[in-house]
């Protein structure tokens, strides 16, 4: 991973939203990469997922934002239930994921579309319905 100079409060209010959101301690993990060895999605990764805790402890949000990982975590919580410090990482990616999908005002999803996105028979019900939940506010 190489080393990264912090970069004080450049993305001081982006991660204070991530701590407010997951309700997740960013500085309670080790860096012991427990989360890594167990997440089987690693495959389609650019970033392991403790780089991700990494990341963010340095402040480095872009980082976190610009990666695949991000979308590509399939929230199992199979890193959770792996940490020592019970730092819950799925949470702080649904975190992240929603601070991005939120500051894009046009990608919230409106109750006209529904019928559009169900169209396609490979997109789950729970999916629709979830993404209706969290993303129609």
């Amino acid at each position: 991973m190489g080393r990264s100079k912090i970069i004080p409060d450049r993305y001081g209010k982006e991660i204070e939203r991530i701590k407010e959101v997951s309700a997740e301690m960013i500085g309670d993990c080790m860096q012991c990469g427990k989360c890594s060895a167990a997440c089987p999605a690693t495959g389609g990764m650019d970033i392991l997922p403790n780089q991700i805790i990494r990341y963010l402890q340095l402040g480095r949000v872009d980082k976190v934002i610009e990666s695949k990982t991000l979308w590509n975590c399939a929230s199992c919580f199979t890193c959770a239930s792996r940490c020592p410090r019970n730092v819950d990482l799925a949470r702080l990616m649904e975190a992240v994921r929603l601070i991005v999908v939120r500051k894009r005002e046009a990608s919230k999803l409106k109750a006209e579309r529904v019928p559009e996105i169900m169209a396609d028979k490979r997109m789950p019900q729970q999916a629709v319905v979830s993404a209706f939940r969290k993303y129609s506010k």
